[in-house]
């Protein structure tokens, strides 16, 4: 059974900083681009950063590119998001996703396995 599970999620101050992790179990990470997503309330789910299984390709929203950095360390199966400088349009649930397609995709019908999501929230 795959599960991706986040964690780091919680509440800063506009210009703070979070780091995000996904843990990843039932699956060969290794083989799997990774992305992660969010939704704000009331909004549709947006692409914030996506990163190949190899780590050699990474990708960024125009939204964050500059703020966020998107890592993996395929030893232990995590993917990791670094937000900094962050802003109050920042606050969303954040979920990580699985893909295993051939090429590393920025739209959510792309990826097949997803965590259940961890709060973020920037106060101004």
């Amino acid at each position: 059974q795959v599960q991706l599970e986040e964690s780091g999620g919680g509440s800063v101050q506009a210009g703070g900083s979070l780091r995000l992790a996904c843990a990843a179990s039932g699956l060969t990470f290794s083989m799997y681009d990774m992305g992660w997503f969010r939704q704000a309330l009331g909004k549709e789910r947006e692409f914030v950063a996506a990163i190949s299984w190899s780590g050699s390709s990474t990708y960024y929203a125009d939204s964050v590119k500059g703020r966020f950095t998107i890592s993996r360390d395929n030893a232990k199966n995590t993917v990791y998001l670094q937000m900094n400088s962050l802003k109050p349009e920042d606050t969303a649930v954040y979920s990580c996703a699985a893909s295993s397609r051939a090429t590393t995709s920025m739209t959510d019908d792309s990826y097949s396995y997803w965590g259940q999501g961890t709060q973020v929230t920037v106060s101004s």
